[in-house]
């Protein structure tokens, strides 16, 4: 049938068209059903919405982006046809019954993945039946190379290339901005390309962003890195792993994160990139991702075997994630704090030490010996931070920054402490939340600085933390959300005292509500 092509000014997270109920009637489809849209050489695969309000008899509504695709002028003529599901439904049908899947047949499913061939529902039931089922070596190197196949692959003129990453959930990890230079520096090339925030308070790209562009394509990419040795790139502004950031969006309302699609996401971006040599950042401990040394050492060998797999050596460390590392939460807090390390800082020690062992690895991989003494050299020298300001001007930023430059937000409050002891611990989760809650990361001067970390001495009335925001309104919501989470368990030295019946001694409950009038 052919139809006037009518643009929706709406987004729907697949290819969505609307016709009119009459039309739909005389093709023979019902809602739900696929429509394929001939426009010129153009054609798109697009769920059906009926109606007989939005559009009239004669025209085909076409949803936001899936219109541009097509690409026909307002009320041009386009040809309508029904169209069958994808073959690759019945695969994912086969991972919902446990069942292995061939290499073309996970070929199959990315493809129409990033082809938006597949309805929300049916994407919702691949990645529900990966978190299931989940897949085998040989099935995530499968994944992992279609991931790859379907974007954009960079090449460089030289190499062996370096890269590194942190699989997350740990506040506070900044030290990306730390590691890059002094590879850099070194003379190794690492094309560092990093995450937004998706449940955290801050991505690297979030906390780049506060001082320079993050937004390149592959062809910059690659000359930046080949003129300056490194970048601090967002990944999401180029076609490398296209299929991932579709399935993110599955994944985040649903709060699961599959162990294949986890391992795919990662090594898909990195062998796009051209990485050769990967040191992969675990942090372990209650309140990340992976909360034991078991799963975190699991996590390792999969990563390890899936490079070997893939042509890129890989080398892990397990790192220690109870709490924030450093003392700053939020994109201008944590980049003030990493500036000021490569500006001579050696404080907080958690950041650097972090700094040195991870870079360590990366220049040992690159041939260099005595990593740890090499990284520290580079850092204390200051060639770490003439490197950084390097790229920093290469992406657009001030070629001349320091850590006085960045801007954190104007409205604060200090939360105190209403007695003396010790910080116990502190809840890495519900420190997040406070700073998502302050505006964190969309609101770049927005967070929270640790006054107090585990195992420190705090007295009646010290500051334990202060929470930054750029709006007041955001502000207020921070600190009555601080109210109720409580992140920071601060205890005496005396938990109870005994016996129980003696009318000398009671039992006390030593955890400390933290919250006065400040």
């Amino acid at each position: 049938m052919n139809l006037k092509a009518r643009y929706i000014d709406m987004e729907s997270a697949e290819y969505t068209c609307v016709l009119h109920d009459d039309d739909a009637k005389e093709i023979g489809v019902r809602e739900q059903d696929r429509i394929r849209i001939k426009h010129e050489r153009n054609s798109i695969v697009a769920l059906l919405q009926t109606t007989d309000t939005v559009v009239n008899k004669g025209e085909v509504g076409i949803l936001g982006r899936a219109y541009g695709i097509l690409g026909p002028e307002r009320d041009e003529i386009v040809e309508v046809v029904a169209t069958s599901k994808p073959e690759s439904v019945k695969y994912i049908k086969k991972k919902m019954r446990g069942e292995e899947l061939t290499t073309d047949e996970i070929r199959a499913i990315v493809n129409d993945i990033v082809q938006h061939n597949l309805s929300n529902i049916e994407l919702t039931a691949y990645v529900v039946s990966l978190d299931i089922n989940g897949m085998n070596i040989r099935e995530t190197a499968d994944l992992t190379m279609a991931m790859v196949e379907t974007g954009d692959v960079i090449t460089f003129d030289r190499g062996p290339i370096f890269d590194f990453h942190s699989v997350g959930g740990c506040p506070g990890n900044k030290i990306t901005l730390i590691v890059v230079p002094i590879i850099a520096a070194a003379g190794l090339i690492i094309p560092k390309t990093s995450s937004r925030a998706i449940s955290s308070a801050a991505g690297t790209a979030d906390i780049v962003e506060v001082f320079a562009d993050v937004n390149m394509d592959a062809h910059k990419l690659r000359a930046v890195a080949e003129k300056v040795g490194g970048t601090l790139a967002w990944g999401g502004s180029m076609s490398l792993s296209p299929a991932d950031d579709t399935i993110i969006k599955v994944e985040y309302p649903l709060g699961i994160d599959p162990h294949p699609q986890l391992l795919a996401s990662v090594m898909s971006k990195k062998k796009a990139a051209g990485a050769n040599c990967l040191v992969i950042d675990i942090p372990t401990g209650a309140g990340t991702k992976v909360p034991t040394m078991e799963k975190a050492q699991a996590f390792a060998r999969d990563f390890m075997d899936l490079g070997e797999r893939l042509g890129i050596e890989v080398r892990c460390a397990i790192t220690y994630g109870e709490q924030p590392v450093g003392r700053s939460i939020g994109p201008a807090l944590e980049a003030k704090e990493a500036i000021m390390i490569l500006e001579g800082s050696k404080h907080p020690s958690s950041v650097y030490e972090k700094s040195i062992g991870m870079a360590a690895m990366i220049l040992e991989m690159g041939g260099i010996k005595d990593g740890e003494a090499k990284a520290k050299e580079i850092l204390e020298s200051g060639q770490a931070l003439s490197k950084f300001r390097e790229i920093v001007a290469a992406q657009g930023g001030n070629a001349e920054i320091s850590s006085s430059d960045i801007t954190i937000g104007k409205y604060h409050y200090d939360v105190i402490s209403a007695m003396s002891g010790y910080v116990n611990s502190i809840k890495n989760k519900q420190l997040v939340q406070i700073a998502r809650a302050a505006g964190s990361p969309k609101d770049k001067g927005a967070g929270i600085l640790l006054n107090k970390k585990r195992g420190n001495r705090v007295l009646e009335g010290e500051t334990l933390y202060t929470i930054y925001a750029d709006h007041e309104a955001k502000l207020n919501q921070a600190i009555d959300l601080a109210r109720k989470l409580d992140p920071m368990v601060v205890e005496s030295m005396i938990i109870t005292k005994l016996p129980i019946n003696s009318k000398y001694a009671v039992i006390e409950d030593s955890t400390c509500n933290m919250y006065e009038k400040n």
